[in-house]
């Protein structure tokens, strides 16, 4: 068709991002009009050929002023030198579907996109230019920002009678000014604890800092927490806040507290108890203005009875202390978690979201999580990864060995009834119901199995259960 030698109006009408012939229906420009997707055409040249209105307000160029040019001129993508969608389509004339990139505006910002690509055929079926889509993802762009600044989402909604003290404490103490101690075992979410009790209440548009305290060596979780003078110390060219002057108003959260040195307990304690500190190597006190809650995986009462931790800063931080279960101890969250897991996955890689085999939900609800819900998020993400078809299934799970403590702490649910259930005993299973009053979930935690797997083992032993009863 010759694209260079047509007019504007011409190109314009004959755009069509689609695969397939030129000759298009009435109403085809209109139609590209009022789409929300970005939409140019190219000639043989590589210059645009046609710009739909979507187009223009993505880019910030105005139309008359991107037909005619380059595209590389017009765009600047991210994709054009090496990862051209346009040029790989119109080599192999193969559609290129959803890649993403960014594009960089007019005036100088980036822009997230996602593209899509098609070769464009004269009435006779010659290739004659590409078309291609592009789809601002900006807004998923935030929320993939706002997922990664959280630990993860939904995990405080839980089902598990397990967790329904915690709950009520982080409503409760919200609006308080009361001084929380968080413990936990490791990846069992105590940061998402601490924003939540931050984000309930008067705070939540105040500053939420979390320091990690087992991170640093003292020099520098001092100056971490109470800031630096210029000068102070070689390298000291200007002043730096500490978290305790960035956190005023808000809440500082100091993770991992009982791996703390017992001369920086000193130093924590004294501010604690007076409510002010000076930064290193500066002269003027400053008032603590934040919410402290803290943060440990340690049992603090055993160190405090060993010399490892001070009694006066335990009980300085142990005003009210909220104790999170282990994942093992709530098990009938695991299928909901899963869920939000993958859904995250999904949204931060692109792709979309896969499901989870039956047998495969088995294995996740019957391991013992060492490493809690943050073990059961890179299962999840990696089995997203790996899947095939769409699905996950028990062989793409990664699954840690239990420590002895695990072991150990797994023996809560009875042996005889985990050993019977695996065997899909009948009597186990009616003991299981009978011990929480039919309702399936809960029987099924306590089994270890996924609801599904209860329903079907139900199902085939002719176990029945007055539906009334049932929490389906």
């Amino acid at each position: 068709m010759g694209m260079g030698k047509h007019t504007r109006t011409q190109q314009r009408q004959n755009a069509v991002p689609v695969q397939g012939d030129l000759s298009s229906p009435p109403g085809t420009e209109a139609i590209l009009e009022s789409i929300s997707d970005g939409v140019f055409t190219v000639d043989h040249e590589w210059r645009i050929a046609s710009f739909n209105r979507a187009a223009e307000s993505i880019t910030g160029i105005p139309r008359h002023e991107a037909i005619g040019r380059p595209c590389s001129e017009v765009f600047r993508s991210s994709m054009c030198e090496s990862r051209c969608a346009l040029r790989e389509t119109l080599a192999s004339s193969a559609p290129v579907i959803g890649r993403t990139g960014y594009i960089v505006k007019a005036d100088g910002s980036r822009v997230p996109v996602s593209v899509s690509t098609a070769v464009l055929r004269d009435s006779a079926g010659v290739i004659c230019g590409g078309a291609e889509t592009f789809r601002d993802l900006s807004e998923i762009e935030i929320l993939r920002e706002a997922l990664v600044q959280q630990t993860s989402a939904g995990e405080l909604a839980s089902a598990s009678p397990a967790m329904q003290r915690v709950l009520e404490l982080t409503k409760t103490l919200a609006d308080m000014e009361t001084t929380v101690l968080v413990s936990g075992e490791t990846g069992t979410g105590k940061e998402l604890v601490a924003r939540s009790i931050h984000g309930g209440g008067q705070r939540a548009s105040l500053p939420f800092v979390a320091i990690n305290c087992g991170a640093l060596p003292d020099t520098l979780l001092e100056s971490e927490l109470f800031g630096h003078v210029r000068g102070a110390f070689t390298g000291a060219d200007k002043n730096h806040p500490g978290v305790f002057e960035r956190a005023a108003g808000g809440t500082l959260f100091l993770d991992e507290i009982g791996e703390i040195s017992p001369a920086m307990q000193v130093r924590l304690l004294r501010v604690l108890q007076e409510r002010q500190f000076v930064p290193l190597g500066g002269t003027k006190s400053l008032p603590v203005r934040a919410r402290i809650i803290a943060a440990t995986n340690r049992d603090l009462a055993g160190r405090v009875a060993s010399g490892l931790f001070r009694e006066d800063l335990y009980y300085r931080i142990n005003v009210i202390t909220i104790a999170l279960p282990p994942l093992r101890e709530r098990r009938e969250d695991i299928p909901r978690l899963a869920e939000k897991f993958l859904a995250r996955a999904s949204l931060m890689t692109g792709r979309p979201m896969v499901s989870i085999e039956p047998e495969a939900l088995d294995r996740l609800t019957s391991h013992t999580w060492p490493g809690n819900i943050r073990e059961l998020q890179n299962v999840i993400e990696r089995g997203a990864i790996l899947s095939r078809d769409g699905v996950i299934r028990a062989g793409d799970l990664a699954l840690t060995q239990p420590t002895r403590q695990a072991e150990q702490a797994c023996k809560s649910t009875p042996a005889s009834l985990r050993s019977a259930a695996s065997e899909g005993s009948k009597q186990a299973i009616i003991e299981a119901l009978q011990a929480t009053g039919g309702k399936r979930r809960q029987a099924a935690a306590l089994l270890g199995i996924h609801p599904a797997t209860l329903f079907r083992r139900m199902k085939a032993l002719e176990i029945r259960f007055d539906p009334g009863t049932m929490d389906t």
